[in-house]
């Protein structure tokens, strides 16, 4: 016990001399770093207060100008009431951001170029609120004029005194900054002298603690590092000593006894962090697809909803003077854009239950002749695209098959509007259907832009699109969906593709009665090389 107390009393003493000398060096620190103190807490607390502030009313400002211009487009009660929630939104924007920047503190030319500010916005709001108002009772002519006169005068005028404000208040952040950064500057050399005498003392100290603790402490880490490299036959030395670095030489010996369960625990752990790091690798590829998916959807919602929108309007400012085959062309446009909504919920609908739900459950099977399916597809299309020629040919044979015809049609409507989709005008598209020893084969050939090698793989996977697609509609789904329907039938599907040429889209399903000979599959191959 009397080395023991002894370490003690010495480490004290010289733990002691340390904190005299940081104290020290502390009462200098803060008598240099006042001033400095001072300089800093005005930049943030005031300057850049301010300038976030300021930043945020030129953001919302032109935000709102912009949304009072918006008000004079919009041409229905939904968009109107929408505008409405954006200018409330911007303004209570614009009063925080106020409210915000007069809780700082601030000299007189800035008060009084704020006040000028504020005066000024108040009125251009009044204006604002009148051309809001004057569009929402139809009176287009008198808003635009009001907008275009005293609004946008007097808008520039806040906007102007907006970016005088700013531009005082960055001058102003300036100096403060420059201020702070001289005061730091002096402060550190009178810091320095502070440190070179701590650093004599520190010195000292170190080598009396280097000797009885750092290299005994040194030994002892090297020890662990032993252990942990899984390396058990070492001398642990320092044990025989009564004071703490005997405790603690002592507890690396029992450390030791458990070194190997640690192993065989850091096996367990590292195993379960691979499968955590693959599980968060699939979210983040998940995350990145929904992402991808959204843009899509987004762009193919608006692109048929802004056709109906155009020829809805067209309808109705030449209602006196279109003619009855004007009218039924431009209905059947809209018709067309509203089908091409219905598919692509269809679609998204289907592939959402397939994927989440028990796939199972969605099937209605039944006995049905693939033949009439793909016969009302094409029949389908041709309404939809009467542009398009399809070539139809059929096997003399059945095609029977035990399925859902909702879902089976789904597939090959896909298909067959990718085909079209990205075929050029004109070009054949060629269905072919056979029956061969037992087995349904559905070919769906085009002539259009193919699919790039390296996208070959992935164009069964959900929301993937190849490299080629971008100047295409669609999301994504449809070939996953195809995918899925045809392999819940126990069948599957093949593409074979060149890049510029065309594809080919094969799909074979189980027929119900195998045949007792085979046959068709000389036809079959004839039919697609024609």
């Amino acid at each position: 016990m009397k080395y023991r107390e002894s370490l003690r009393g010495r480490l004290s003493l010289f733990f002691l001399a340390l904190f005299a000398t940081i104290v020290s060096l502390g009462i200098v620190g803060v008598w240099s770093l006042r001033t400095s103190n001072e300089a800093s807490t005005d930049v943030r607390d005031r300057w850049l207060p301010n300038t976030r502030f300021l930043g945020d009313l030129n953001n919302f400002s032109s935000d709102y100008r912009a949304a009072e211009a918006d008000s004079l487009l919009v041409s229905t009660a939904a968009e109107r009431a929408e505008t409405l929630r954006d200018l409330q939104q911007l303004d209570q924007q614009i009063i925080r951001a106020q409210q915000g920047y007069e809780r700082i503190r601030h000299d007189a030319p800035e008060a009084v170029l704020y006040r000028q500010f504020s005066s000024t916005w108040a009125a251009y709001k009044i204006l604002a609120d009148r051309v809001t108002a004057l569009a929402s009772a139809g009176r287009q002519g008198e808003a635009a004029e009001l907008y275009r006169t005293t609004s946008r005068t007097t808008y520039h005028a806040a906007s102007d005194l907006l970016e005088r404000l700013t531009g005082y208040n960055e001058t102003r952040a300036a100096q403060a900054s420059e201020h702070s950064v001289l005061a730091y500057q002096r402060a550190r050399w009178l810091m320095g002298g502070g440190l070179l005498a701590a650093g004599l003392m520190l010195v000292v100290v170190i080598s009396q603690v280097r000797r009885l603790v750092s290299r005994p402490l040194l030994d002892l880490g090297e020890a662990m590092r032993q252990l942990a490299a899984h390396n058990t036959n070492i001398e642990i030395g320092h044990t025989g000593r009564s004071d703490e670095i005997g405790d603690m030489a002592r507890a690396v010996v029992v450390f030791r006894s458990n070194a190997i369960e640690l192993v065989l625990s850091q096996r367990g752990l590292a195993q379960q962090a691979a499968l955590l790091a693959e599980q968060l690798a699939h979210e983040q590829n998940v995350t990145q697809l929904q992402r991808n998916f959204l843009t899509m959807i987004t762009h193919e919602f608006r692109t048929p909803l802004t056709q109906i929108d155009a020829h809805a309007q067209r309808l109705i400012s030449l209602k006196d003077r279109l003619r009855g085959e004007d009218i039924v062309e431009r209905a059947g446009r809209v018709r067309a854009a509203v089908v091409r909504i219905v598919r692509l919920i269809d679609n998204l609908v289907d592939t959402s239950r397939l994927l989440d739900g028990d796939a199972n459950l969605l099937l209605r099977p039944a006995d049905i002749d693939l033949t009439s399916v793909l016969r009302d597809a094409c029949r389908w299309h041709r309404e939809m695209s009467p542009d398009a020629r399809m070539l139809e040919e059929y096997g003399s044979y059945p095609l029977l098959v035990r399925g859902d015809p909702k879902l089976l049609f789904q597939v090959f409507s896909n298909l067959i509007s990718n085909a079209i989709k990205y075929s050029p005008g004109g070009a054949d598209i060629k269905i072919v259907a056979e029956q061969i020893a037992g087995v349904n084969f559905v070919v769906v050939e085009d002539h259009g832009v193919g699919i790039p090698v390296q996208d070959r793989a992935k164009i069964f996977t959900r929301y993937y699109r190849g490299s080629n697609a971008t100047g295409f509609e669609g999301t994504g789904v449809g070939l996953f969906l195809v995918a899925t329907v045809v392999r819940l039938h126990g069948g599957d599907i093949a593409v074979e593709s060149h890049e510029g040429k065309g594809s080919r889209f094969t799909v074979t399903l189980p027929n119900v009665l195998a045949p007792a000979a085979l046959h068709g599959g000389a036809t079959l191959a004839h039919r697609l090389e024609q």
